[in-house]
């Protein structure tokens, strides 16, 4: 003890100058070895190497990630790497423009929808409502150019001039019913003359599809307008209240053109079904639509946790639970709402109102933020109808980050999550709504510590440098307070060794 006071009595500055430095430089690249290895792989590496190796050698037992389980869409690993990750879709309950939206920005003085999200719905425009015969009719020319105008108004006065042309241009009736109407019963009225146009158009393109190349991309046009305003016309129907006419619509709908489910008309039956409260109907959708070798969506996976936490939700408590265990019922219950979840994990915080929604934008992007806000915002009234559900969804949505392998280049039920929703869901969504980023990665501990310590000793080479007489009596001081608890120990045991019989007797 005697030896360690003398060294640290002649220590001199320049030694703690370089010690400080020293650990800090040394805390620094442990630092950004931790930074690196948690930006590539996700997890600190002294944490990993502690559970990986040392709590083995200490008893514990090592946890192993879960093996992942098939995924739903039934592809294999080639076809999910050159799968695209981020294909932006039309969202099968968009609102009405000048009914819906345009009301919206009249109250609020918030634009909804933002000039990417509108750019794309031009595009669809033109996709679906021309095609290469329009310079033969002198209306469809004017509305080829219409879908191109940037200008609501300018769009509107191009379909008066188009219907000035030709009263039956179907396409004119149709922008006239998503922009100029300000109510849906207004909107339904355009829709329903679009009808009755389109179905002329449709009929004199059936007969004469076959005659040539140009007829048969002019029937695939009217196919596509007809399917349009129909389904429209069946959302009008839901929006007023008509609910079964417009199942019967939808249904209709489904059997007249069924190689066009890419459109999800089936989205809108289900919404619909649910507001009847028909849930064996819903079911039986489900049944057709929830395959394996079918795309899913959130509205496919959510609607199917929905079912099954009806059967349970009522009666469910997380105490008795507990000290009961989980029947069956309510384990395929959990394990739905963990596949709705892995499959779309901002969904919950909507539903259970912990974020605030915003209209849905006219496109979507699946498993992404603009996803969930378009499923809560016409589902969530279904998952408050049902007692219960909403909170068996509270218990429970959480356990699914604990069943999906990290980092999130594995995946569990579903093919592993795209990296690049947030930068699409910020390009659809309004910049007034904070968009929800999944995963969320918080840094660990350890980071958190080695930027600690690099900080701290850095701050101590600093000061010892500027005031070396100082720091070398704070260090003193600090050592000595450390010692001191020790130096008093082995006094108070010397003291005692000498004052015992064995000492007096011996003198040893």
């Amino acid at each position: 003890l005697l030896t360690v006071t003398m060294f640290l009595s002649t220590l001199t500055p320049k030694f703690y100058f370089a010690l400080t430095v020293t650990s800090s430089f040394i805390s620094g690249l442990i630092f950004v070895f931790e930074w690196w290895h948690f930006r590539k792989y996700g997890t600190s590496f002294i944490e990993q190497v502690s559970v990986s190796h040392l709590r083995p050698l200490i008893g514990g037992a090592e946890s192993s990630p879960p093996a992942p389980a098939a995924f739903s869409a039934g592809e294999n690993e080639t076809s999910r790497q050159n799968m695209p990750e981020c294909k932006v879709w039309r969202n099968p309950l968009n609102l009405f423009r000048g009914a819906e939206y345009s009301r919206y920005m009249w109250v609020t003085g918030k634009e909804p929808l933002t000039y990417y999200d509108m750019n794309l719905s031009a595009q669809d425009h033109q996709t679906f409502f021309t095609c290469d015969t329009d310079a033969l009719r002198p209306s469809d020319t004017v509305m080829q150019k219409a879908w191109r105008e940037r200008n609501p108004q300018a769009r509107i006065k191009a379909a008066y001039q188009a219907l000035a042309l030709n009263n039956d241009c179907a396409t004119a009736y149709v922008l006239l019913a998503e922009e100029e109407a300000t109510t849906i019963v207004d909107a339904e009225k355009y829709f329903k003359q679009a009808l009755k146009a389109g179905e002329m158009i449709y009929r004199k393109s059936q007969n004469c599809h076959s005659q040539s190349p140009q007829h048969e991309a002019q029937l695939r046009r009217d196919t596509n307008v007809l399917v349009y305003v129909k389904r429209r016309l069946a959302m009008c129907a839901r929006k007023l209240g008509r609910i079964r006419e417009a199942v019967k619509m939808m249904r209709d709908l489904m059997k007249e053109f069924p190689l066009l489910s890419m459109l999800n008309i089936h989205e809108n039956l289900l919404e619909a079904l649910l507001e009847l409260q028909a849930y064996a109907d819903v079911q039986a959708v489900l049944a057709k639509y929830d395959d394996i070798s079918l795309p899913k969506s959130a509205a496919i996976c959510y609607t199917a946790a929905l079912l099954k936490a009806r059967a349970v939700s009522e009666r469910f408590s997380p105490e008795t639970a507990s000290r009961r265990g989980l029947s069956t019922a309510e384990i395929n219950a959990v394990e739905a709402i963990h596949r709705a979840v892995e499959f779309n994990p901002h969904v919950p915080k909507y539903l259970l109102e912990m974020k605030s929604l915003v209209l849905p934008p006219e496109h979507i992007l699946k498993r992404g933020d603009s996803e969930a806000v378009a499923y809560a915002f016409f589902h969530l009234q279904h998952w408050k109808r049902i007692e219960g559900a909403l909170n068996l969804l509270h218990c429970t949505w959480e356990g699914t980050f604990r069943m999906i392998p990290y980092p999130l280049e594995k995946g569990h039920l579903f093919y592993p999550y795209p990296s690049c929703t947030e930068t699409a869901d910020r390009e659809l969504l309004p910049t007034f709504h904070e968009v929800s980023v999944y995963p969320q990665k918080e840094l660990p501990f350890f980071i958190h510590f080695t930027a600690g310590l690099c900080s701290f000793s850095a701050v101590l080479a600093l000061l010892t440098h500027q005031f070396p007489e100082l720091m070398v009596i704070f260090a003193k001081t600090c050592f000595g307070t450390l010692l001191s608890p020790f130096l008093f120990t082995m006094e108070h045991t010397e003291d005692l060794l000498l004052s015992s019989p064995w000492h007096q007797l011996t003198g040893v």
